[in-house]
């Protein structure tokens, strides 16, 4: 089994709560990990054989844009989109906020962690 990762993708999105997170809009970073079963692109050196990167993040990028009120259902959207995109045994989707005004002190971050079977209910 292989397992591609692309880590701290960086958007501008209008995900939150309230009214105002969502017209403003932040800062967020997704990681994504795909696992598939085989690996045939190690032995021919053929992108058709691999997961193509850029596929990946165009299909983060498209369910980043569509605002929500809630990190889960974000990684939520984009689970489903790369199971739906490409043959995978196992995913992990995680969706951080960057710098969230929680009230108090500073925060570096609050994420959520969504893998295959957290959409098992489906």
């Amino acid at each position: 089994m292989a397992t591609i990762a692309l880590k701290d993708l960086r958007f501008y999105s209008h995900h939150g709560c309230f009214d105002e997170e969502r017209l403003i809009g932040t800062f967020f970073s997704v990681d994504v990990e795909l696992s598939i079963h085989g690996c045939p692109a190690a032995f021919t050196d053929k992108l058709e054989d691999a997961v193509d990167y850029s596929r990946v993040y165009e299909l983060v990028s498209a369910e980043m844009s569509i605002p929500s009120r809630l990190l889960e259902h974000v990684a939520g959207r984009i689970l489903r989109s790369l199971c739906r995109s490409f043959s995978l045994s196992d995913c992990r989707v995680k969706v951080s906020k960057l710098s969230p005004a929680l009230g108090g002190g500073e925060v570096g971050s609050a994420s959520v962690t969504l893998t295959m079977k957290d959409l098992q209910h489906e």
